[in-house]
């Protein structure tokens, strides 16, 4: 079945394996071309990607999943194949889903470009599979060790949900489920941007998935193990001295918490990253959809 967002590119279905605990991954891909892999954030699904995919699709083979837990993606079980708290929905879980996934379509060198979660990914992906990123893209994030590091009433109050859903299951679950779709609409109409930045296929298609009560579970769960299992991968690459080698390109909305806040944004992602460029988009956080235009000129640049 097409995806109406994506008229143009093939849906795909994939159950991927590997070492961390393989799940299926849901995708969409299309164009030709150099490999090119987007990653969406919190609270959405690929179809965040919808307004800029189809032009990179001109002169790239795009590849856009849902990360593990989101959208129509696999829910696994929360231990992971270790049974570690959490480890089911780490970072290097997801990707080591998309880095399978993209083997499995023959893409052995790809660019990534991820916004909100999966920046995260991202940057994981890219400690993790050095070999395998030629090029990477953040979007309005700070790095997850960097954010935790440097808490003040500001950032608690921008980011209060980090903290509500590391709460443990099933309060946060329950709380949210008394209504969802509204809690799912301050989220996509806060942080800078109105709910207005969004066609009414994208809106539909986050709500069909916000509404499922084991997508809202795996979220969580996203965010859990971003302050228990995430921060002890990020301390041990910290502590061997592991680096993102590739180009990075690091862009922000300048009215979103990122660009708001004290941080020299290209300074922190520098600490961390041995080529480091790029700038402020005047948006907020979901960038891409608040601005497609100016941040497709700043992807094509880089890309």
């Amino acid at each position: 079945m097409a995806d109406p967002l994506f008229p143009a590119f093939d849906v795909l279905d994939r159950d991927v394996e590997h070492e961390h605990g393989g799940t299926r991954v849901h995708a969409v891909a299309g164009g030709e071309g150099p490999a090119l892999l987007l990653l969406h954030g919190y609270p959405q699904t690929h179809v965040m990607w919808s307004s800029i995919a189809p032009d990179l699709a001109r002169d790239h083979t795009v590849v856009v999943p849902d990360l593990r837990g989101y959208g129509d993606s696999g829910k696994p079980e929360d231990g992971g194949v270790d049974g570690t708290a959490h480890a089911g929905h780490s970072f290097r879980a997801m990707a080591a889903d998309v880095a399978a996934l993209m083997r499995d379509l023959g893409h052995e060198r790809y660019a990534v470009v991820g916004h909100d979660r999966g920046a995260r990914v991202t940057h994981r992906l890219a400690l993790d599979h050095p070999d395998a990123v030629e090029r990477a893209a953040v979007l309005d994030v700070l790095p997850t060790t960097h954010v935790y590091g440097h808490v003040d009433r500001r950032l608690a109050t921008a980011y209060y949900h980090w903290f509500f859903y590391l709460q443990p299951e099933p309060l946060p679950e329950n709380l949210i489920a008394g209504d969802p779709i509204g809690y799912l609409h301050s989220l996509l109409g806060g942080w800078g941007s109105g709910l207005d930045v969004y066609s009414p296929a994208q809106l539909a298609e986050y709500e069909r998935c916000f509404a499922d009560p084991a997508t809202r579970h795996a979220m969580l769960e996203d965010y859990r193990a971003g302050a228990s299992i995430d921060l002890a991968h990020d301390e041990t690459d910290a502590v061997a001295g592991h680096r993102v080698t590739c180009p990075l390109l690091v862009l922000w909305g300048s009215k979103g918490v990122v660009g708001t806040g004290p941080d020299d944004v290209l300074e922190v992602w520098r600490e961390r990253a041995d080529d480091v460029r790029g700038e402020a988009v005047d948006a907020g956080h979901f960038l891409v959809d608040e601005r497609p235009t100016e941040t497709l000129a700043a992807l094509r640049a880089f890309l």
